[in-house]
């Protein structure tokens, strides 16, 4: 019986380790819908799995910015950030702004991420894009002082509501 109980206990230790240790990669992350990204990024925060930008996280996908710690993400070389006013469709079909999901999503995002856009003209139906030394003030790089950065490289990803979770364990097997 108390050999049972100590196996029951390992087994569970064993669960909560390997899930713990899922890295989030986001690349080739186009966004999409708010709420969508909203429900997505708290899921994350609550399960505490470092998130890796490397590659693409355009529009609601920087939503992250704000909805995670900052020791939580982190961003490679490779990453690039694009924002952009929020919009919806019109009667015809067609994209307008959004004033109001524009000033809901600035305030997703944190103060140095609204510096960073008003110094840049602010949100507009045009895309701006943030990559290298300026994205390195906004997101600690991979490498340094961040949760995120301090599990081993994984394969990167991309694909559906553009952000999975990956064993670091087989990606690295995986690779081979």
């Amino acid at each position: 019986m108390r050999a049972h109980l100590i196996a029951a206990t390992v087994l569970s230790t064993a669960l909560t380790i390997t899930s713990a240790c899922a890295t989030v990669l986001i690349s080739g992350d186009n966004g999409g819908l708010m709420e969508d990204y909203t429900a997505r990024f708290q899921q994350v925060r609550q399960s505490g799995e470092p998130v890796v930008i490397d590659g693409a996280c355009y529009s609601a996908c920087t939503m992250l910015l704000g909805l995670l710690p900052r020791d939580q993400v982190c961003a490679t070389p490779n990453a690039v950030l694009g924002f952009h006013a929020a919009w919806q469709f019109d009667k015809s079909g067609g994209r307008v702004a959004s004033a109001s999901g524009t000033r809901d999503l600035m305030k997703t995002y944190s103060a140095s991420v609204r510096a960073w856009i008003a110094r840049h003209g602010g949100l507009t139906p045009n895309m701006k894009f943030v990559r290298g030394r300026d994205l390195a003030a906004i997101v600690a790089p991979c490498g340094k002082a961040s949760r995120a950065a301090s599990l081993p490289p994984a394969r990167h990803v991309s694909g559906a509501l553009q952000a999975r979770r990956v064993d670091p364990r087989r990606a690295s097997a995986d690779a081979r």
